[in-house]
């Protein structure tokens, strides 16, 4: 009685708890491989570099229109000098002739306070040039982060596609143990009518017993996959979420095209390199610019007169700098240099990128040409195996032989389920190398 009355609330405990477990697994989240590039990229310390940029653009640019603003200048200065300026003749004796005539001597200690204004009227198109620099090399060096950061999506391919295909041997690792379960109660009943002993069927639990530890196996690098993708999505639980298997892409998506950012990046340089060329050609123009002095000082503009007197002076001055010319040459060597070894790294990359696309159009081509057989294959397995297990309820074969049959079956099924998730993941690295189709 006791019995049937804790059975009997286990049964009600059972019915209260399933549903909820049910709940929590239908809730259970599913993520996609595009969520996983997009959280990856927000997620990378990295990406925090877009804003440095952006700041350091607004700053430059702020910096480089104020050199229309104008500029001011401070000079103070105090001298004594061993002469002075005096007039070319003998004042004793102009005095004997001019009676009651003094000529003025000036100090040899001087003062002076300066203050000075510059405006400039024409630079010639060195603040624009400084201007486009700036842009230039902000958008290059966004174009390096795009760069540096499109590879997230390899490192992202390489652990989702890892997930999935433990995912794929976990479920054939439970499908083979159940065929083993089967297979031991076969034998168990076997046993009770006197054609099996017990060595057989202990053969047959030591397959379950190794497909067990084989599981546990599976579920540890699932895992560590799994641990791996949410540390770099920054997403703690998504060792546990389900991952969504992505669809196939169409024929056209594998094109021989290349879009990768690194090619942006490169021409981002070249057009930076331009700029600088230009700079140059802006460095060698005259300056041309306004100017006020105002000032106060012994002796003023008068320097005949030795008192402190105040002064100024305004007028439109000219600069021409003509000593970067013994660089110019130079300078546009270098920037030729540069050029050049960019357009060798645009060749190298290309280069390598289309060896790379060969070999991943051929492991393609591989796994296709693989799978047309994988069906026939556990077709063949399948039979094979039922018919063992008709030969040993027959006493035709041993328990030895079903176990080879069953395991050979178990083999074509992970290797048809590998060859999808390999030939899922050739496809999609393809379109990663060629950024074509890729999202």
């Amino acid at each position: 009685m006791k019995q049937t009355f804790l059975y009997g609330w286990k049964q009600i405990a059972l019915l209260l708890v399933f549903p909820l477990v049910a709940e929590g697994a239908g809730a259970q989240e599913r993520i996609t491989l595009g969520e996983c590039y997009e959280w990856a990229h927000a997620n990378y310390p990295q990406i925090r570099q877009y804003g440095l940029i952006e700041q350091t653009e607004r700053y430059n640019l702020s910096n480089a229109a104020k050199g229309w603003m104008p500029q001011l200048s401070v000079n103070v200065k105090a001298t004594y000098q061993s002469d002075v300026t005096k007039l070319p003749f003998d004042a004793d004796k102009l005095s004997a002739i001019i009676p009651g005539i003094e000529i003025p001597t000036l100090s040899k200690d001087q003062y002076q306070v300066v203050a000075e204004v510059n405006q400039t009227i024409w630079d010639g198109g060195a603040i624009r040039s400084t201007r486009q620099l700036t842009e230039a090399q902000a958008t290059a060096d966004r174009e390096q982060l795009n760069s540096d950061l499109y590879t997230l999506n390899d490192r992202v391919n390489q652990l989702y596609f890892g997930c999935l295909l433990q995912d794929e041997l976990i479920r054939q690792n439970g499908l083979l143990q159940k065929e083993l379960q089967i297979n031991i109660d076969r034998i168990s009943a076997m046993m009770e009518n006197g054609v099996a002993n017990l060595s057989d069927r202990e053969s047959m639990e030591v397959e379950l017993l190794n497909a067990r530890q084989k599981e546990i196996e599976l579920k540890a690098a699932r895992s560590a996959y799994g641990k791996m993708l949410a540390a770099l999505i920054g997403r703690p639980n998504a060792g546990t979420f389900v991952l969504e298997v992505p669809s196939l892409p169409e024929a056209p998506s594998l094109s021989p095209v290349i879009n990768r950012p690194e090619l942006r990046a490169l021409d981002a340089k070249s057009d930076l390199l331009e700029l600088q060329n230009k700079q140059l050609t802006a460095g060698l123009m005259p300056r041309i610019g306004a100017f006020f002095q105002g000032g106060y000082g012994r002796p003023g503009l008068n320097m005949l007169e030795d008192s402190f007197n105040p002064f100024y002076v305004a007028g439109v001055r000219l600069s021409w700098n003509m000593g970067k010319l013994y660089t110019l040459k130079n300078d546009r060597r270098k920037i030729a240099t540069n050029r050049q070894a960019v357009e060798v790294g645009r060749e190298t990359f290309l280069f390598n990128t289309r060896l790379q696309l060969m070999q991943q159009n051929t492991e393609i081509k591989k796994m296709t040409d693989l799978m047309k057989a994988d069906d026939e294959i556990i077709r063949l397995r399948s039979s094979i195996k039922k018919a063992a297990e008709v030969k040993l309820a027959n006493g035709v074969i041993s328990v030895t032989d079903l176990i080879r049959e069953i395991n050979s079956e178990d083999l074509a099924r992970q290797a048809a389920a590998a060859h999808r998730i390999q030939q899922l993941q050739s496809i999609y690295n393809y379109m990663y190398t060629t950024n074509e189709g890729y999202k």
